[in-house]
């Protein structure tokens, strides 16, 4: 069963950070964010001093200056997994690319979830306000992939719906129509 709080690391524009853990209605309409920190107190922060939000694997407080391990901000390669390839221009000048689900919560909502290029550090997904971005830039629309295996399968040709039979139709005339 999933817990309904997930480990967080809250980075702010002043480059001050907190880490806790945030309930499942991140994306929804609150005035502020809350989270639990590892102390059990409920840390309340304005929405307009988070620059993101990143869901981590595990909260490395002894990190130091980034405990969220993101260290590749933009793609090498072209992704491959499917979504919206973004690239965004956050209020301080920093720069972050990643995927987004094509769906609704692309114009509704709180912010953006985005998918970071390197998954394999402590970070998995990242929440990033609406009032943290300064430009959004659509890179690339990847599409999911077929497997190499299944070949797209046309139709041979149409089948007949109503096939005439012997005696249905007359020289000349209309199928069913007698001379």
């Amino acid at each position: 069963m999933a817990s309904l709080r997930k480990p967080v690391i809250v980075r702010k524009f002043s480059r001050d950070w907190a880490a806790g853990y945030a309930g499942a209605g991140l994306s929804e309409d609150t005035p502020a964010l809350e989270i639990l920190d590892t102390a059990g107190k409920v840390l309340s922060i304005e929405w307009d001093a988070v620059k993101w939000v990143c869901y981590v694997r595990e909260l490395s407080i002894s990190e130091g200056a980034a405990p969220e391990r993101l260290l590749q901000k933009r793609f090498s390669v072209r992704p491959r997994t499917p979504g919206l390839w973004l690239r965004l221009l956050l209020a301080d000048g920093d720069e972050l690319e990643g995927i987004a689900a094509n769906d609704r919560s692309l114009i509704a909502g709180r912010g953006l979830l985005l998918t970071p290029p390197d998954t394999r550090s402590n970070t998995q997904k990242i929440f990033v306000p609406r009032e943290a971005i300064d430009k959004l830039e659509v890179v690339a629309l990847i599409g999911a992939s077929r497997s190499r295996g299944a070949a797209v399968r046309r139709p041979a040709q149409q089948p007949e719906l109503f096939p005439a039979g012997p005696g249905d139709t007359e020289p000349g005339g209309e199928p069913g129509q007698a001379g």
